[in-house]
């Protein structure tokens, strides 16, 4: 049975959070990928998690983008494979070209740790698949760095292809300035490229995977991705 990837980068602090969600909350085999790694063979997803990917030096996900393993995960995607990027992940995506835009220092200058509400624009994708649009998912987020950020003509080719994923909302689906406090432009939580295959993420879903933590709403989106792939949970 194929198996999903969950890359590890020198600073990842996510990587075992979503080995978890993956390999014990769905049951599926996962295994954790080596930044120098370059073999992808046996895999069917990549998950790029979240953290502090070298330190976050010059910028998030700006050295990660040149790691070994980025390179293959290249060729993974052209291929059509599913590749989340989470946070830091989406941070990475983003710095490779994998996904336009960038992710910025939060409006308020402080680290967010705390739950918030996400409502699903786009479900064409790989990695929403088993979602509605307008479902409101219970998320966290931990990041610096998760204002979205993109040009005006960049954001309405997203809007226009069906390619913003989720909003940041109130617990009603309301998109409110209130619901935003990273800034994000349009309250943009994720976005997709033109395939559909590649999505990033800021809030974590592999962290409310068990209502023991605070939420599973984690397991409606990753396990959107075994529907995609047609494997059984």
């Amino acid at each position: 049975m194929s198996s999903v990837g969950v890359i590890s980068f020198p600073g990842s602090n996510g990587d075992h959070d979503a080995w978890h969600a993956f390999a014990v909350d769905l049951g599926i085999p996962t295994r954790v990928i080596d930044y120098r790694d370059t073999d992808m063979s046996g895999l069917a997803v990549l998950v790029l998690p979240g953290g502090f990917s070298y330190g976050d030096h010059l910028r998030c996900g700006a050295i990660a983008r040149f790691a070994p393993v980025m390179e293959p995960l290249r060729a993974f995607a052209a291929r059509g494979g599913p590749v989340l990027g989470i946070c830091n992940g989406f941070q990475i995506l983003t710095e490779a070209h994998l996904l336009p835009g960038a992710l910025l220092r939060n409006q308020t200058l402080r680290f967010h740790c705390h739950w918030t509400h996400l409502r699903l624009e786009g479900t064409g994708t790989a990695w929403t698949s088993g979602l509605s649009p307008g479902d409101v998912l219970r998320l966290p987020v931990a990041h610096g760095e998760g204002a979205y950020y993109a040009d005006a003509s960049t954001l309405d080719e997203l809007e226009a292809t069906g390619r913003v994923v989720a909003r940041y909302c109130d617990p009603c689906g309301n998109a409110t300035a209130d619901a935003n406090p990273n800034g994000s432009a349009r309250s943009i939580a994720a976005v997709s490229n033109e395939g559909g295959n590649i999505v990033g993420l800021m809030p974590h879903p592999e962290r409310a995977t068990d209502r023991v933590v605070g939420g599973d709403d984690g397991l409606r989106l990753l396990s959107s991705v075994l529907s995609f792939l047609n494997v059984a949970v």
